[in-house]
């Protein structure tokens, strides 16, 4: 994943519910398993494997996010416990298929999260954080960030 990237699921994450926090997280396996496939398509399998141990560690927060009191929760859990152990023969044999498979089905909860997100009004998680202002500014082609700052303190309040 490119640093830019990383920025761009940085601010996202600094502002999102608890909704939005799934889906970035869908998003992030989906971003790593990109690059898992890249890199076994161009022979690099030390990359691969990276990359899939970073989606891994994704999915294993999805599975922390879990309340496993409903019913909904236990699918999940028994779907992610499945991606895992795909991605694990998939870092084995190098096939990308399997990765593309896992993907395919992280794209549909995705998909699936994303509309839930529409009903969520909830406030984001992290308080105290940085306003960010996006906007074609001072170049006619260039996208300018300014960040204002309102106070010292920043994320989560204790």
């Amino acid at each position: 994943m490119t640093q830019e990237k990383k920025q761009e699921f940085t601010l996202k994450i600094s502002q999102a519910n608890k909704t939005q926090l799934i889906t970035i997280l869908y998003e992030m396996v989906i971003e790593y398993l990109n690059d898992a496939i890249d890199d076994i398509g161009i022979g690099k399998k030390a990359d691969a494997e990276k990359n899939l141990g970073y989606a891994q560690n994704c999915i294993d927060e999805l599975l922390r996010s879990l309340d496993l009191r409903y019913e909904l929760a236990k699918n999940l859990h028994a779907l992610y416990i499945f991606f895992k152990k795909e991605l694990m023969m998939a870092g084995v044999t190098y096939s990308s298929h399997k990765i593309w498979r896992v993907q395919q089905n992280i794209k549909a909860l995705r998909d699936a999260y994303a509309e839930i997100e529409k009903y969520d009004n909830s406030d984001p998680m992290m308080g105290n954080t940085q306003k960010v202002y996006a906007g074609l500014t001072y170049g006619r082609y260039s996208l300018n960030e300014d960040m204002a700052m309102a106070c010292g303190n920043r994320g989560y309040m204790a």
